[in-house]
């Protein structure tokens, strides 16, 4: 073979290389006390023209501040019926992240029934959303639907694996009965 052929040869698999590499995706980081932020919903086309018009969440600061002071308000303050408030707020309650926290709240509140109703509003928006699996599966426990509880702990393992938190979080809540979510 010629240095030519070998040249070109060599130049064709460098290409090759570039062109079938895997995109990777950069994040910032945020601090470990902060909620990560939601998915972008890039996948999907909206429905109509109002969403259309909507910036993406990921993108919106206004959106990413609101969702991290209702977060905060859950998880740090457990003001749960403020941070309903807080979430139906941002507009952007089709959201998976968003409607689980509200789901979550409602949970939290004791009222199962709009709990229920979140947390499929949530699935329904993304049907691989661990963290509403996880959560729905602690609400099943808490209604004593263990086999359900059990369906939502196999969807869970196949989505995120036996070692995610939201695995062992609701395999525990199983063993034990009690959830500390």
């Amino acid at each position: 073979m010629s240095n030519l052929t070998i040249r070109q040869i060599s130049l064709a698999f460098l290409l090759s290389a570039f062109v079938t590499a895997p995109s990777i995706t950069l994040v910032q980081a945020a601090p470990s006390d902060t909620p990560s932020p939601p998915a972008s919903d890039t996948k999907s086309k909206p429905k109509d023209k109002k969403k259309d018009d909507r910036k993406s969440s990921i993108d919106s600061p206004a959106f990413l501040q609101g969702y991290r002071a209702a977060y905060a308000t859950i998880y740090e303050r457990s003001q749960y019926a403020a941070a309903i408030d807080q979430l139906k707020a941002l507009g952007q309650d089709d959201r998976a992240d968003v409607a689980n926290l509200i789901g979550y709240s409602y949970r939290k509140l004791g009222n199962y029934e709009l709990a229920s109703v979140w947390y499929e509003r949530a699935l329904k928006a993304d049907p691989n959303h661990v963290r509403t699996w996880q959560y729905y599966g602690l609400w099943q426990v808490e209604q004593g639907n263990r086999e359900q509880a059990k369906h939502h702990l196999a969807r869970i393992e196949a989505l995120a694996g036996r070692d995610s938190a939201e695995y062992q979080s609701l395999a525990s809540a199983l063993t034990t009965g009690r959830t500390s979510y």
